[in-house]
């Protein structure tokens, strides 16, 4: 316990050594200014008291004045711009202490047994992290009372208390997937960083660092007059200057911090937070997957899952039935689920899922016509067979545009779309003009999603991955069920995860994600002068405290979801496929880019129509999606996924498939109650050497007809 006391302490003091040291980089600065100014009246005084007689005196005076004046008025400019410059705000979604009483109760609770400042206010973000903010800067303006007052003891005011403690930010998927002790566990070393933020050193160290990093956001802002340019971009020089100036220190400053707030937290559930550590980077696994595989394809359809969290829960259950190195974790489902900390965990779980989509793949901010939600049970139905159909007809509408003529003996209509029409396109070989014209495309910005073969791919048993073909056990997929009312709920089958030529089935173990012990400090969870936002799926972060993102730079906010583009056709790995794979290939990516263009026209002209003032701006966030999940696609990979949907649909309209749900791989296909065996490689090997034998014969064991013709959107 002393040795524990005296570590925090150390940490503390050498917070608190860097923290002065930062703020006199601050009085440097200032004295730098001021220093011409005191020099030129100096001579004034000298020279009307003749003290300072003489024609050198009188040039000196000449020449000083206007430089020190000079000065004065480019300090002023850079103070003004320091001070008024807003700094970055995560967006998340509040939570008040009515709408979660005992989460409040809990978090005053941990604060006491660590002897610090409880946290302001509480708020929930997307996201698999937890952090400490400063919102205290009066751009953020005063938070209500109801929401913000300060919770670490009653009698004080909301406005006193929210400047002297920073806003507690938890990952809403840790509420959903953590029991209560975990999570009070996880949040022990982020609480504890409110203590050395208290300190008034520290405090406005921070500050001063913010205010600069606030201000090189705005001198970098586009759009603005030539001479506002030039005079933030001397602005800028300067507070980037200052930047670098404090940088080593600050980050010192902040590692301090972190280590005086994990040496605090080792008085409280130590034990119990070890173990939850493994919890984090098994819920970080779980919330990626989620979102790229499930979530990314109903944003890119114009619907958004409203149970994002929820949805956590069952595709860690179904990670844990299915991988023995997780077994044990759902066990824990009996005990009491941290989201019951919530009065309403629908209604916050809504209301995170819509702010992850926005994040993420940057929708509105509100539903409408083009952008509403959907349930898990409806995911099937509303989102995988509308996706599949609707690439179905778009590769039927380049075929069109081709000229591609119906297979032989079929009559001469695109009416009736059939897969055989593809088939015998890809293998008949070129003509002589075709083998020659270079494919053009328009480029595009889509992000990208792996190939879609891999939403077929047969599920593989945990101990022999990768070898199995065979098709997993029927299971249907069914809504999760709030793990409050409910331990157990019912995910759907099999892992798979792709690459760029074809889908492996080997699962994700996320068991190597765990850490010892959380990133843990006062307001950052890695030092760093520049606030940095809370980590987009890709790379695991723990939570730890924070002072808050860095502010982008970017665009002007979207209105409406991120348009479907693809990437150039000149993708490397079309040179293995042939000519006409790589032509389709390229029409494809430039019918994709049209869509993606018309989309963004729609919404922009939409948003210029509708005068209604965006109910949850991203003030600080200007460029969405801030997170892009995956990189482009290659051209190989988008005509697969086009293939792959001609074959769902030709599946579900001649053997009678029905589109599923997997919580760990998305949209998949069902035949006969059970997954369908993975075509991807018989499809590979249609595109790159424009065979069809194996595809034909995969489509025969599977009693789909080719020839048939499909239903398109």
């Amino acid at each position: 316990m002393s040795g524990s006391g005296t570590g925090a302490e150390a940490g503390a003091q050498t917070a608190r050594s860097h923290a002065l040291a930062v703020l006199r980089v601050r009085s440097r600065a200032l004295a730098v200014a001021l220093l011409p100014a005191a020099v030129a009246v100096i001579l004034l005084v000298g020279g009307s008291t003749d003290h300072l007689p003489g024609g050198g005196w009188d040039i000196a005076r000449r020449l000083l004045t206007p430089v020190a004046v000079l000065v004065l008025l480019v300090a002023a400019g850079v103070a003004l711009v320091v001070a008024r410059a807003r700094p970055a705000m995560s967006p998340t979604v509040p939570i008040a202490e009515g709408a979660a009483p005992d989460l409040y109760r809990m978090v005053r609770d941990l604060a006491d047994r660590l002897d610090v400042p409880a946290p302001s206010a509480i708020a929930l973000t997307p996201d698999c992290d937890s952090w400490l903010e400063d919102r205290t800067h009066p751009a953020h303006g005063p938070p209500p009372a109801e929401e913000h007052g300060d919770i670490a003891g009653a009698g004080r005011s909301a406005r006193v208390g929210s400047a002297a403690a920073p806003v507690l930010v938890i990952g809403s998927p840790f509420l959903w997937w953590m029991r209560v002790g975990e999570l009070r566990a996880v949040l022990a070393p982020v609480v504890a960083g409110t203590g050395p933020s208290a300190h008034p050193d520290i405090a406005a160290a921070r500050r001063f660092v913010r205010g600069l990093d606030a201000a090189v956001a705005v001198t970098s802002a586009p759009r603005r007059g030539p001479v506002v340019r030039g005079v933030l971009a001397a602005v800028g020089r300067v507070t980037r200057l200052l930047l670098r100036g404090c940088r080593g220190h600050a980050a010192e400053m902040e590692r301090g911090v972190a280590a005086a707030a994990a040496e605090r937290a080792q008085t409280v559930d130590y034990g119990l937070r070890i173990v939850a550590q493994e919890q984090v980077g098994l819920a970080y696994a779980g919330w990626d997957r989620l979102l790229t595989r499930v979530a990314l394809p109903a944003w890119r359809m114009g619907r958004w899952p409203s149970r994002l969290n929820a949805g956590v829960v069952a595709a860690l259950t179904e990670l844990s039935r299915r991988d023995r190195l997780a077994e044990g974790f759902a066990s824990r489902l009996g005990e009491r689920p941290a989201c019951d900390l919530l009065e309403e965990p629908g209604a916050v779980d809504e209301a995170a899922s819509l702010l992850a989509a926005r994040l993420f793949h940057g929708g509105p901010a509100e539903t409408g016509p083009d952008w509403s939600p959907v349930h898990w049970g409806d995911y099937p139905e509303e989102v995988v067979d509308r996706k599949w159909r609707t690439d179905a007809a778009r590769l039927h509408r380049v075929l069109d545009a081709l000229h591609v003529p119906p297979t032989p003996g079929e009559p001469p209509t695109s009416d009736a779309p059939t897969l055989s029409r593809v088939l015998a396109h890809l293998a008949t070989p070129p003509t002589h003009g075709e083998a020659h014209a270079p494919a053009q495309a328009a480029p595009s910005t889509e992000p990208a999603r792996p190939a879609a073969p891999g939403l077929l791919t047969a599920p593989a048993s945990p101990t022999d991955r990768g070898s199995s073909t065979e098709p997993a056990p029927p299971t249907a997929p069914a809504p999760p069920t709030d793990p409050g009312s409910s331990t157990e709920p019912a995910p759907p089958t099999a892992v798979a995860r792709p690459a760029r030529s074809a889908p492996s089935t080997e699962p994700a173990l996320p068991t190597d994600r765990a850490s010892s012990e959380p990133r843990s400090s006062g307001d950052s969870a890695t030092p760093s002068t520049e606030p940095s936002p809370p980590t987009a799926p890709g790379s695991p972060a723990e939570p730890a405290p924070s002072t808050g993102p860095a502010p982008s730079t970017g665009p002007a906010p979207s209105t409406g979801p991120a348009p479907s583009s693809t990437p150039a056709p000149d993708d490397e790995d079309l040179a293995a496929a042939t000519p006409r794979s790589a032509a389709l290939a390229a029409r494809l990516s430039a019918e994709l880019a049209r869509e993606g263009t018309a989309a963004v026209a729609s919404s922009v002209s939409g948003a210029g129509t509708d005068g209604a003032p965006d109910p949850l701006p991203l003030r600080d966030d200007e460029a969405l999606p801030l997170f892009p999940l995956q990189p482009p696609r290659t051209g190989r990979e988008l005509l697969a996924d086009h293939i792959a949907a001609m074959v769902c649909c030709a599946a579900m309209d001649t053997a009678g498939a029905t589109p599923g749900l997997d919580w760990l791989d998305g949209p998949t296909l069902l035949l006969g109650g059970a997954r369908t065996t993975d075509p991807s490689p018989q499809i590979l090997t249609l595109i790159e050497d424009g065979d069809p034998a194996a595809l034909r014969l995969w489509l025969t064991r599977q009693g789909i007809r080719p020839e048939k013709p499909v239903r398109l959107v």
